[in-house]
């Protein structure tokens, strides 16, 4: 996988002036319904043209367009990155209800290997079948029976432990860090960050880099993609 310990011994071993390596790893295509506009030709053409040599896709809830997606990054010789951007239940995935007025999170997952790409089939398999409620969701149990294979980021303002930090609950954001250590191990468990100019981003930051530090994980700086290009954004709307 790529994300930031690749880079940083990348970057460490590379003249002083060498650009850093980048992918996109929080990445919605037009599959992602109603919320994605990135036609996957144009996208990876354009990853491809920016340098880039890999590139993710994280699609809301579903997976319907992965195998369009490998075959067109395999063509245009860019590495894949198979994963989903899941909805996270706020207790157990069969309760059709919210839970302090919170119907689901976001978490971001990456198969790392063929185990990890069976196993996301499976979580969302199973968030459509046992936990659809607005939308298909996982729980906690099912990350940790299908957690082989799969690499984790914290996701958006809308994940578990970005909430809890824009919240003032740093205990909870401490806890579900040391949850998901323990569910993906720390090795398979990032922290993301991200900076769109939102406030919530900016206070959620903060308190990410204090957990990462102070629990020794990666950093990951992801960009929430919706569109290929800047221009697309009225489109996007």
């Amino acid at each position: 996988m790529i994300p930031i310990p690749d880079i940083e011994e990348t970057a460490a071993a590379a003249p002083a002036k060498a650009a850093i390596p980048f992918a996109h790893l929080h990445v919605h295509t037009e599959f992602s319904l109603l919320d994605g506009a990135s036609r996957i030709p144009d996208l990876i053409a354009t990853a491809k043209a920016e340098g880039m040599e890999a590139i993710a896709i994280t699609d809301h809830g579903a997976m319907y367009g992965v195998i369009d997606f490998y075959k067109e990054a395999k063509k245009q010789g860019v590495k894949p990155i198979i994963g989903c951007e899941v909805y996270v239940a706020p207790g157990d995935r069969h309760e059709r209800a919210e839970v302090n007025g919170v119907k689901y999170y976001h978490l971001i997952l990456l198969a790392e290997n063929q185990t990890g790409y069976r196993n996301l089939v499976k979580l969302v398999s199973y968030a459509n079948i046992e936990g659809f409620y607005y939308k298909p969701r996982v729980d906690h149990e099912l990350l940790r029976k299908y957690h082989e294979g799969i690499i984790c980021l914290s996701a958006c303002v809308a994940g578990e432990v970005p909430r809890a930090l824009i919240a003032d609950n740093p205990d909870r954001a401490d806890a579900l860090v040391r949850e998901y250590i323990d569910i993906f191990g720390k090795e398979n468990y990032f922290l993301e960050i991200q900076n769109h100019g939102l406030p919530e981003e900016q206070k959620s930051n903060a308190g990410l880099i204090a957990l990462a530090k102070k629990y020794g994980l990666g950093l990951v700086a992801t960009n929430d993609s919706h569109y290929v290009r800047r221009e697309d954004s009225d489109f996007h709307d």
